[in-house]
Formats: structure tokens, sequence, C-alpha cells
């Protein structure tokens, strides 16, 4: 069994093109998506058309749920959601109200956005001084403990790890496909730079000796992307895609 995990794409077509390109040289018996699909001043109506083409096993992240609640009415403001909810169509809009918050892919391995039981809560990580920092491995078993998967795959923070648990239970973020640096808010102000504009994702793979996890980094046309989101009014989003770092604050994700 060897799987391919994607999350947190956030509109970047260009690099979720690269991550499948390799995934597609490096073969995977399944492509799994954690969510955070659209939002993004990037192209959120073709990464919903690409993915909806591909019915890949999908769950949904917590900017799906936020823009979906989001109001005609709001759709001038410039944040990531309000973006992406004013471009996607009536028909990605069902696709992304119908998906499941978590999911399993079969008996042992299970798909959640940021934990088990939120899509919203660190898992890996806490925030300290506005930082995320590793978790200790005592706080991770209390957040794993509604779980019993042998593998559970999570995204949300953008930042690829691998945990064991003292059971054996693996915990595998593949980081973020199209966004390395961002300004987040809950449930306190935070920073995320991961240094580099490499899209991420990861391959878990089942072997005789147990579950192996490699976590990849891939180069795509980055300055491309950062075009598009200087182009919709976004020129911190697009120093961010150049980089992996911030420069002035970003709006809201």
């Amino acid at each position: 069994m060897r799987i391919a995990a994607v999350s947190d794409i956030h509109g970047n077509l260009l690099a979720l093109e690269a991550v499948l390109a390799d995934i597609g040289r490096r073969g995977a018996d399944s492509i799994v998506n954690l969510g955070d699909i659209v939002s993004g001043p990037l192209q959120p109506r073709e990464t919903a058309e690409r993915l909806m083409e591909l019915d890949l096993p999908t769950i949904r992240g917590n900017h799906e749920r936020q823009l979906l609640a989001l109001k005609p009415a709001d759709s001038s403001a410039v944040s990531a959601d309000h973006y992406a909810a004013a471009e996607i169509t009536p028909a990605q809009r069902e696709w992304l109200a119908a998906l499941p918050a978590t999911r399993w892919l079969n008996d042992e391995v299970f798909m959640c956005h940021a934990t088990p039981e939120s899509d919203v809560d660190c898992y890996l990580e806490n925030i300290r001084e506005g930082e995320l920092i590793p978790a200790s491995l005592a706080q991770i078993e209390v957040r794993s403990r509604s779980c019993a998967a042998a593998v559970i795959l999570c995204g949300h923070t953008h930042i690829p790890r691998l945990v064991r648990m003292r059971s054996g239970q693996l915990i595998v973020n593949p980081g973020s496909v199209g966004s390395q640096a961002y300004r987040g808010h809950h449930p306190v102000p935070h920073v995320l730079e991961l240094g580099s504009p490499h899209a991420r994702y990861a391959i878990v793979e089942h072997r005789r000796e147990g579950w192996t996890t490699e976590l990849i980094a891939v180069p795509y046309d980055w300055d491309r992307a950062a075009e598009l989101a200087a182009a919709h009014g976004r020129p911190d989003y697009a120093h961010a895609l150049r980089t992996g770092f911030l420069t002035a604050p970003l709006a809201q994700q």
C-alpha cells in the first residue's frame, strides 16, 4: 500500500500540477487530499475543476467551512476565503459542501485536516510567543486518543512532520502543496515560515517491516504563482510564494 498525501493546496494549481507529476514519476496506489483546497488569491476555480476530475479521497479543511459560510455581500473583501468564494462555480460549491470533515481511507489509515476532532486546532505543534513549535509526545497522545488508526494523516499547519507514538501509531503531516508562509489567527495570532517556496507532500507506504514515510519538496514555477497573487491584489502573498518567508503582514488567511 503506497499512499501519496496532499494538503493545503490553497488554490495553487501550478504547485498542485508539479506535485501530481512527481507522484506520477514515483508511483502511488492512491492519492488523498486533506483539505484547504481553494482558498487563496490564485486559481480556486481551476483547482477545484482539476480535483473534481481526479475524484480523489478528499476531506474538507477549515477554509472550506469558512468560505461556504460567507455571505454574498462580503464578496468585496480581499481575504483568501473571500477571493475563492467569489470565484468558484455553484457546482464546485456543492462539491466542497459535500466533503466530510474526516474519513477512513481503509482500516488502518485515517484522514483529518487538523486533528481527529477539530479542523482548526494544532496537532503536532503548539503556539508559543506567536510561533509554531513542536508539541510534546504526551500532548500529541492526548490529542490522538479518539483515533486508534495505525496512520493518521493531517494537515493545517503547513509544517511537514512525522511523529511516531509509543504505541507505534504514526501521525504524518505532508506539509502544504501551495502555501509555505502565512500569518494565522486561531487560537492566537502566529506566523509560519518554512523558508523555501517548494510544494510539499508525503508518500506513506506499508512494507513488510512496517510503515515508511517520505516528506517531499518539489520545485515549481513559484514566480508565475506569485505574479497571479500580485495581479489579484496580494503582493504580500506573492512574496510568501516566492520565498517561503513573510514580509509586510499578510492579510488574514
